[in-house]
C-alpha cells in the first residue's frame, strides 16, 4: 500500500528547501544540500544531531586531506584513490564513520574544480552548513508518542490479566481451554512499545523521564516469569488444597493490575500464604509430594514477579505507595 511517512514528507519539504537557499545564495554544487537534508534527517532528534556532527567533522577533515594530498599529487584519478585510502580508515579511527559518504562527495567537488581556494573552501562550509541547519530545524518537531504508548501500556496489562486469569483458572479446572493467544501478542507489543519508548527518550536533548522505557522493561522480565509458569501450571494434572489458594491469589494479582500499582500488599499476601503452606500436613504420597513441590516452585515465581514490579519507580511514588496491586 503506498504511503508517505511523516519522516519522508520533512525530507522532501527540507532538501527542496535546502536546495533553494543554496542556489539563493548562488552557491556551486547547491543540489549537494539537498543530498545532506536526506542524509542527516533520522528517526530521533538525538540520532539527526550525532549525524549531523559527524558529517560536518567528516567534511572539514575530507578537505584537509584533500588540500594536502592534490596540491603535492597533482588532480590525478591516482590522487583520489590515495586520498581514499588513508582518508577513510582515519574517519573511522575518530569515530566519524557517518560522514564517509558525504565528504566523499565534497571530495569529488574540489577534484573537479582542480584547485583548492578560499572561496572554494567557503562555498562547501556554505552547502554544508545550510544542508545540516535545515535538517537540524525539521527535526526539531517529532509527533508525540505518549498516546500511542499509553494505549500500548493498557493492552499489555489487559492481556496480562488474561493470561493470570486463565492461569488461575486452569488450576482449578485442568478441562480448561485457552488458545494462548495472548502469549503471542502481548509478546510482540512489549518489543515494539520498548522501541517506541526508546525513541520517546532520543528524542529530548534535555534529560527525560524515562517512565515508560522503564515500565515496558519491568513488564518484558514480568512476561518472561509468565512464559516460565505456564508450562509448569500445564503440567499440574491433580486438584489439591494448595492448589486451589494459589489460583485465588493469582486471581488477586491479575485483578489489581494497573499502572500505579505498587505489589506490595500482593507480596504481603504471598507471604501469608505461605505462612498457611507450613501448616498444612506433609504429603503422604510421591505425587503429592511432586505436585507441592512445583507449586511451591510457581509462588516462588509469582514472589519474583511482585519484586520487579514492587521495585519499579514510576511517576509519581508517593502516590505509587499508598495504592496496592501488581
Amino acid at each position: 500500500m503506498f504511503r508517505i511517512g511523516y519522516r519522508t514528507l520533512k525530507t522532501a519539504v527540507g532538501a527542496a528547501f535546502a536546495i533553494f537557499i543554496a542556489q539563493l545564495f548562488e552557491l556551486q554544487f547547491y543540489s549537494s544540500a539537498g543530498i545532506l537534508v536526506i542524509l542527516c534527517v533520522q528517526n530521533t532528534k538525538k540520532k539527526s544531531l550525532e549525524v549531523s556532527l559527524q558529517r560536518f567533522g567528516a567534511c572539514l577533515l575530507a578537505m584537509l586531506f584533500s588540500f594536502v594530498i592534490f596540491e603535492i599529487l597533482g588532480y590525478h584519478p591516482l590522487a583520489v584513490g590515495i586520498l581514499l585510502l588513508l582518508y577513510i580508515p582515519t574517519a573511522v579511527m575518530l569515530r566519524v564513520p557517518e560522514g564517509i559518504v558525504t565528504s566523499s562527495v565534497i571530495v569529488m567537488h574540489l577534484y573537479s574544480l582542480e584547485s583548492i581556494t578560499w572561496h572554494a573552501i567557503r562555498n562547501e562550509i556554505s552547502i554544508l552548513t545550510i544542508g545540516i541547519g535545515i535538517a537540524l530545524l525539521i527535526n526539531l518537531y517529532m509527533p508525540s508518542a505518549e498516546r500511542e504508548l499509553e494505549r500500548m501500556r493498557d493492552e499489555v496489562e489487559s492481556h496480562f490479566k488474561i493470561i493470570l486469569t486463565e492461569m488461575a483458572a486452569y488450576l482449578r479446572d485442568r478441562e480448561r481451554q485457552w488458545n494462548g493467544q495472548e502469549l503471542i501478542t502481548t509478546a510482540s507489543v512489549l518489543k515494539d512499545a520498548r522501541d517506541l519508548a526508546f525513541k520517546k527518550l532520543e528524542n529530548h536533548f534535555v534529560r527525560e523521564d524515562s517512565y515508560y522505557y522503564r515500565y515496558f522493561n519491568m513488564r518484558l522480565r514480568q512476561f518472561e516469569i509468565l512464559e516460565r509458569v505456564m508450562p509448569l501450571v500445564a503440567s499440574l494434572s491433580w486438584t489439591y488444597e494448595q492448589a486451589e489458594m494459589i489460583a485465588d491469589f493469582i486471581e488477586n494479582v491479575a485483578h489489581a493490575i494497573r499502572p500505579e500499582s505498587t505489589g506490595l500488599i500482593s507480596l504481603h499476601l504471598l507471604h501469608e500464604m505461605r505462612e498457611q503452606f507450613r501448616e498444612m500436613p506433609l504429603p503422604q504420597t510421591r505425587e503429592e509430594f511432586e505436585t507441592r513441590a512445583m507449586l511451591h516452585q510457581l509462588v516462588n515465581e509469582m514472589e519474583q514477579y511482585l519484586l520487579i514490579k514492587s521495585e519499579f519507580q514510576g511517576k509519581n511514588m508517593k502516590y505509587q505507595m499508598s495504592q496496592k496491586g501488581a
